[in-house]
């Protein structure tokens, strides 16, 4: 019987890198770990990516609460660029709890899928990946709507953090449509590189760190994340201090596809592209040795008729 993990799903192969004892994953092995797992999150069945999305809505939010917490230390006499460096700090918290959890974030696999896509674009595997795409971002919106209006009409938190969401939120809602996909970009970006990095190493501090060098970015350089922020949107449309549509409109929408261009196409293509040169460039010379030792072996079977057919002389 083979082993599996306590979901039921096969553990991930020990990696190359493992196995010869370098310190560093090569592109080639973190592109077989991300294809490897982008695979089996293809193949699960809905009822699993739907609860393990929702989760991961719900999750998200502490990047939100966290931010606001620690921007309200500082105090409202603090400059605000003070209390945004404090907010931006402690950001990463929500993706950390997402990531180990290996609870189902739509921006981090915008990156995933498009993998086994690159390597062998068929139909059914568009499917599959659209299929993907679909439950895990509902899910994902359905947690951030519930937390959304856990903090904005229950006693959740203290009343006195209302002040700092309600800064917090507001930035998202900052600029129009073309500024909010513009910054989903980046967000896409970092956020797709995070997941590259995390499948770089097993080790929980080095993802934890490359989960904070990735994420505090975000908040630090008015990024847009289309999840953490539709939980600060939402928020905001349940406190009455901007419309629902207007969240879905200006910022959810834009936010969702800025980040799909960021992470799915840019930093899965470029990727994937470099993996792929180093596969060409490695078939043509497995060819080339072929050819050459096909060629060797012809010398020597003619040397050989040449010997069997030399005229002898007494």
């Amino acid at each position: 019987m083979s082993e599996r993990t306590s979901d039921g799903r096969k553990p991930p192969e020990r990696s190359q890198v493992a196995e010869s004892g370098e310190t560093r994953a090569s592109a080639k092995d973190i592109h077989a770990n991300v294809k490897a797992t982008a695979e089996e999150e293809l193949e699960r069945p809905i009822a699993a990516l739907g609860w393990s999305a929702l989760a991961a809505g719900l999750t998200i939010a502490f990047s939100f609460v966290a931010g606001a917490y620690a921007a309200s230390l500082l105090g409202p006499e603090a400059e605000a660029k003070h209390r945004h460096f404090a907010a931006a700090v402690a950001y990463p918290l929500g993706f950390m709890f997402v990531v180990l959890a290996r609870s189902q974030l739509f921006t981090e696999h915008t990156l995933q899928p498009l993998i086994p896509l690159f390597e062998r674009f068929t139909r059914g595997t568009l499917g599959k990946v659209l299929r993907l795409y679909a439950i895990v971002l509902l899910g994902n919106l359905a947690g951030a709507l519930v937390m959304a209006l856990a903090l904005a009409l229950t006693p959740m938190l203290q009343a006195e953090l209302h002040a700092s969401l309600r800064e917090v939120a507001q930035a998202a809602m900052e600029g129009g449509v073309g500024t909010v996909f513009y910054k989903a970009i980046f967000a896409g970006w970092l956020i797709a590189l995070m997941a590259w990095l995390v499948a770089a190493t097993h080790s929980t501090v080095a993802q934890l760190l490359f989960i904070w060098i990735t994420t505090a970015p975000i908040a630090a350089l008015g990024f847009r994340h289309s999840i953490a922020g539709s939980v600060e949107v939402l928020y905001l449309a349940a406190r009455g201090e901007t419309g629902w549509l207007e969240a879905i409109g200006r910022f959810i929408v834009p936010a969702v596809l800025g980040n799909v261009l960021g992470g799915g196409v840019i930093v899965a293509l470029l990727n994937h592209s470099q993996v792929a040169a180093d596969k060409k460039h490695a078939r043509k010379e497995a060819e080339k040795e072929a050819e050459d030792e096909m060629a060797a072996r012809s010398r020597v079977r003619w040397g050989l008729y040449e010997e069997a057919h030399r005229p002898r002389f007494r």
